[in-house]
């Protein structure tokens, strides 16, 4: 059974926003007291969160469709809806958040650093938060955005000072076994290690973590064994052990050779060439490989390697090893740049920026592109007129009609506001905005009479009436 997942593909969804109320204040001797729909609440947001209590993404791969609550409508009275809650997933320290695509979206290290994965939709203002001057009495409120919804890949990358890294079977888990407290399987045969192990190690005033990556072998960073799935594992480790095999029963391998192959393997995967190499020669407590040790050591120290020849089992040299390996961390840390507050940096848009884009298609349509209009378009309800109505005021004064004649458009032209994929496409007519002479009833609006299903069928059910009234004047009893 699968304990430990380093990898998964997450589906997320915010929460939408509640819809904004369109409501009326009623009350004896005041049958119209002006509009008090509140607003709609805010959906909630998915965010992703450290937490140094989980190791494994191992809930992900089961459950991989999360998704935030959303936020309540407003009501009467200017009562506005609730927030929905935001929907935390806590994950392992190291973790990178991916896009489909493979582009970092954000690299999760430290306790409490967070990462919104998917915002939540904004609430849709009540009919109170809606009136004005010339609209004092809104019949119509705005609808609550829908929230974000992704899909991201969230890939693990162990966070320790130390990484082990050789064969199969050259000792990697029973040295991290004896440095530290892990208690990582250990048997007689290759590929034990299945799972990246952590261990902390105390060498005086210096306490470091120290990994044991699964074996790797010819073709690991091609995908061959398990080296591609865990190579990652070491990328962010400050020292690199290779663990050598001087007991091996294999007639083809020997220390020099085992190290030329992994440090192919290492050249191949990337990024891995500055970090200093500690070469550990394990299993000196056999007669055979006690002999190898040393026999190899002075070409290995040729090389510019520092060497240790340790016995896992009998506990020989592991207390210079350990005290080294804290020396090459204390350097690597004291090293490291001092870390800064994060500095709000505020990048004001251009005066000139309209915050939309017009371009014109290949088949005639104009296409309409920008937060705004987009956000607006989502927010309108189009069984309502006089929302409509609002609607297009709003494109107006932003300016969408001046630059829809800029680029040629004229009435009846079909203009396109959103992607290809959702957008709303409607005849473009000129308008001017509206005046208090252009609005009507609650809920409609003048220059939307005749053109639109709801204003015909109001149309209609009045002419019917007025049909019905006009025959019974006429009515003479005999």
């Amino acid at each position: 059974m699968t304990t430990f997942v380093d990898r998964v593909e997450l589906h997320v969804a915010a929460g939408s926003g509640g819809h904004g109320c369109a409501s009326v204040h009623r009350e004896k001797f005041k049958p119209l007291g002006g509009p008090d729909g509140g607003n709609g609440g805010r959906g909630g947001d998915v965010i992703l969160t450290v937490d140094q209590s989980i190791t494994t993404l191992l809930d992900y791969h089961h459950s991989p469709h999360r998704k935030a609550t959303n936020g309540k409508p407003g009501e009467g009275g200017n009562r506005f809806g609730k927030d929905g809650q935001d929907l935390v997933l806590p994950v392992p320290d190291g973790t990178v958040v991916l896009d489909k695509a493979g582009n970092v979206l954000a690299d999760l290290v430290g306790h409490g650093t967070s990462y919104v994965a998917a915002q939540g939709g904004r609430g849709g203002l009540g009919n109170a938060a809606l009136a004005s001057a010339r609209r004092k009495a809104p019949g119509f409120a705005l609808l609550g955005e829908p929230g974000d919804m992704r899909d991201v890949v969230l890939e693990l990358k162990t966070v320790a000072d130390v990484a082990l890294v050789g064969y199969p079977s050259a000792g990697k888990s029973s040295l991290i076994s004896v440095l530290s407290a892990a208690k990582p399987k250990i048997a007689d045969y290759p590929f034990t290690t299945l799972v990246p192990n952590l261990g902390v190690v105390t060498a005086g005033s210096t306490v470091y973590t120290i990994a044991d990556v699964p074996g790797l072998i010819p073709g690991a960073s091609q995908g061959k064994g398990l080296g591609l799935e865990f190579l990652r594992h070491v990328e962010r480790c400050s020292v690199l052990v290779h663990v050598l095999d001087t007991a091996t029963l294999e007639s083809d391998r020997d220390p020099v050779s085992d190290l030329d192959i992994i440090e192919e393997e290492l050249r191949q995967y990337g990024g891995l060439d500055k970090r200093p190499r500690v070469v550990v020669l394990n299993k000196i407590d056999v007669p055979d490989g006690k002999d190898l040790a040393e026999m190899v050591r002075p070409d290995l120290e040729a090389r510019g390697y520092r060497v240790f020849e340790v016995s896992a089992v009998a506990h020989m040299g592991l207390k210079e090893l350990s005290y080294a390996l804290a020396e090459f961390v204390a350097k690597a840390r004291a090293a490291k740049p001092k870390e800064e507050a994060t500095r709000i940096v505020i990048r004001p848009k251009a005066v000139d920026d309209t915050g939309f884009t017009v371009t014109r298609e290949a088949d005639g349509l104009f296409r309409v592109r920008g937060e705004k209009p987009e956000r607006w378009v989502r927010q309108t309800d189009f069984n309502n007129d006089e929302a409509v109505g609002y609607l297009a005021d709003r494109l107006n004064r932003l300016g969408v009609e001046e630059q829809l004649m800029k680029a040629g458009a004229r009435g009846g032209d079909g203009v396109a506001i959103g992607p290809e994929d959702n957008a709303v496409v409607f005849d473009w007519e000129p308008s001017m905005t509206a005046g208090a002479e252009m609005l009507g009833r609650r809920g409609e609006d003048h220059r939307f009479e005749g053109e639109r299903p709801a204003a015909q069928r109001r149309k209609d059910r009045q002419a019917e009436r007025d049909e019905a009234q006009q025959e019974f004047d006429d009515f003479e009893p005999f």
